[in-house]
């Protein structure tokens, strides 16, 4: 950063928000990190208020963690890449609420996790936690999107998907459609849980469980259909049909095969080994993750080196 940069601005922080929790990355005019914060989720769909309240959290959070009083917010340059971005009426009712920001940059999710995979150079990412989306850069700085419309419509291979596919084989469990089994089970188990039913009336339970669910009380069924993916078939069905809807994201923004291309997110991991093989092979790892990419487009900001397609 240059001189004009640090006299303006005496910190600068990237912020990552989701539909499961807020990560942002604290650092001085220099980029050098001083700390990191988390807190609640931030996707716009909730609400510009809860966002800004999450995303404040974790920025008091990140202070501390540094040793360091939070300073007021116009010393701050503050780059976020939310989900939900892309709904310009729910970006319009997070700038209004800015807080007083010396500087406020926005994005969405899938663009800052698109700088920090690939540290701001060309390359594709399909990014997979409660939602899921993907996105390429080319060479000459143009960008391209592929899903990410939202759920239930898309958001293919995400939690939410994933969650969604458990609750209609419990569905067609309860209903002797399908063979009962332990994966759906334990979905029961949880709903019954959550909406304080009770296991002896089932059906009741699903239905009340369905009455409260959104797209992240889906996405909480994720874990179950990891866990039982590798000795339930059902599970291991539904894993693999993930596995080839990333790789159609893949194909869609890379019809060559020969951009480097990252899998993302808090998914990304389990969902390795039920990508088809020859996508499998062609997977890096990340080489930084979506916070570090909002600070990134934070400096390339002030450099005029980010452009949006």
């Amino acid at each position: 950063m240059g001189q004009d940069v640090r006299e303006k601005y005496q910190y600068l922080i990237g912020a990552d928000g989701g539909g499961t929790g807020t990560r942002v990355l604290l650092a001085d005019a220099d980029e050098r990190e001083l700390g990191r914060g988390s807190a609640g989720p931030s996707a716009l769909m909730h609400g510009a208020e809860p966002a800004w309240s999450a995303i404040l959290s974790a920025i008091h959070q990140a202070f501390a963690v540094a040793g360091l009083v939070t300073p007021p917010w116009n010393e701050i340059a503050l780059g976020c890449g939310l989900a939900g971005v892309n709904n310009r009426q729910w970006a319009a009712n997070f700038v209004a609420k800015d807080p007083g920001f010396a500087r406020l940059i926005i994005e969405t999710d899938a663009g800052t996790t698109l700088l920090g995979a690939h540290q701001g150079k060309p390359g594709v990412i399909v990014a997979l936690g409660t939602g899921s989306v993907g996105e390429v850069m080319l060479a000459d700085g143009s960008r391209r999107e592929v899903g990410g419309w939202g759920f239930p419509s898309s958001d293919e291979a995400s939690g939410a998907w994933l969650g969604l596919r458990a609750i209609n084989h419990v569905q067609h469990v309860l209903d002797g459609r399908s063979p009962a089994d332990d994966f759906a089970q334990a979905v029961l188990v949880h709903c019954v849980a959550q909406s304080g039913g009770d296991i002896s009336k089932p059906r009741d339970a699903v239905f009340n469980w369905l009455a409260q669910a959104n797209q992240a009380t889906y996405a909480q069924l994720a874990p179950l259909v990891i866990q039982f993916a590798s000795r339930g078939e059902k599970a291991s069905e539904i894993m693999l049909a993930a596995g080839v809807e990333v790789a159609k994201m893949a194909h869609a923004l890379d019809p060559s095969g020969q951009m480097p291309i990252a899998l993302c997110g808090g998914l990304a991991e389990p969902m390795l080994a039920y990508l088809p093989v020859e996508l499998r092979v062609r997977m890096t790892k990340p080489q930084a993750d979506s916070a570090t990419g909002a600070l990134i487009l934070v400096r390339n900001h002030f450099l005029n080196q980010f452009s949006d397609a």
